[in-house]
C-alpha cells in the first residue's frame, strides 16, 4: 500500500515537474524539446537540493523553538523526501537505459 502511494505521489511529482518545465519554457513542446538535457538535469538537482535545505532549515527552527508549526515542518520534509525519491528514480531509469545501450554494442 505504501509503495502504491509512493508511486502515485511520484507520478504526480513528475507531472508537476513537467508542467513547471513547460511553464518556464513558454509552454510549447517544441521549446521544451530544444532545452538541453544537461540544463534540465541540473535544474532538477538544484530544486531537490533547495527542498532539502528548506527541510533542514525548518527542522532546525522547530528544534530551536523559532517555530511551533509541526505540520509545516513535516510538509517540508515530505516534499524534500519525495523530490529526492523522484530524482533517484530518474537516475535509476537513466542507468537502466545506459546499460541497455551498452549491451547493444556487444
Amino acid at each position: 500500500m505504501v509503495d502504491n502511494l509512493n508511486n502515485n505521489i511520484g507520478a504526480q511529482r513528475l507531472q508537476q515537474l513537467n508542467a513547471n518545465l513547460q511553464a518556464k519554457t513558454g509552454g510549447s513542446t517544441e521549446t521544451a524539446k530544444s532545452a538541453d538535457f544537461q540544463s534540465i538535469l541540473k535544474n532538477s538537482i538544484d530544486e531537490v537540493n533547495r527542498l532539502q535545505q528548506d527541510a533542514e532549515k525548518a527542522t532546525t527552527e522547530l528544534a530551536t523553538g523559532k517555530t511551533d508549526n509541526v505540520a509545516e515542518v513535516f510538509s517540508a520534509i515530505k516534499k524534500a523526501d519525495l523530490a529526492f525519491q523522484t530524482l533517484m528514480q530518474m537516475r535509476n531509469e537513466l542507468m537502466d537505459a545506459y546499460d541497455e545501450i551498452k549491451q547493444m554494442r556487444v
